[in-house]
């Protein structure tokens, strides 16, 4: 089954962000890093994602006039087989990704980038419900701590773990760099 690397949002818009945490960020670079770099050596090809919304304007480190929807600084610099920008949480919604994706016979998905809960885990479920085999690698995902609707804080990893419990077995194959690897080859 041909397999694609999909790098969701891998961009310095979230570095802007309050919440920015560079040692979680040193930690996911790692893992997305081996990744693309395993993916490249395979020859598969590797899509990249960039979510840009409104405003229009240089003060939204999403808006393309920010200057800032751009590959993260220390993401494994990669030739992307095309790259799509986003405007929701879905990468498959109205971005042409769905498309590109049919149309060059690709039967499985490897997810990886920013945010886990988010962009990332919303591409999977929706993925899946349209019939793509997925492998959600969360280590070579990104999140940031939260505050819960009660005010009790959310932490960057009870996030990733509950992420990975919920797609398990139900939207996607949660594994690790080393086993999407070893399953793209299979």
């Amino acid at each position: 089954m041909k397999t694609c690397l999909i790098v969701i949002d891998a961009q310095e818009s979230f570095r802007q962000r309050s919440y920015w945490n560079q040692a979680l960020a040193d930690a996911y670079l790692a893992q997305q890093n081996a990744l693309i770099e395993g993916c490249a050596a395979s020859g598969m090809p590797i899509v990249r994602v960039f979510h840009t919304d409104a405003p229009s304007d240089a003060s939204n480190p999403f808006a393309v006039e920010s200057g800032h929807v751009r590959p993260l600084a220390g993401l494994t610099d990669f030739e992307a087989a095309a790259t799509f920008t986003k405007h929701r949480h879905s990468a498959l919604v109205n971005s042409g990704l769905d498309v590109w994706l049919t149309q060059n016979g690709i039967g499985r998905l490897i997810v990886s980038g920013i945010r886990t809960e988010q962009c990332c885990e919303t591409t999977t479920r929706h993925a899946s419900d349209l019939g793509w085999e997925v492998d959600y690698v969360v280590d070579a995902t990104l999140t940031f701590g939260m505050v819960q609707p009660d005010g009790q804080p959310l932490s960057a990893a009870d996030i990733k773990a509950r992420t990975a419990t919920v797609l398990q077995g139900r939207f996607a194959t949660v594994c690790t760099v080393a086993q999407a690897l070893e399953r793209a080859v299979a």
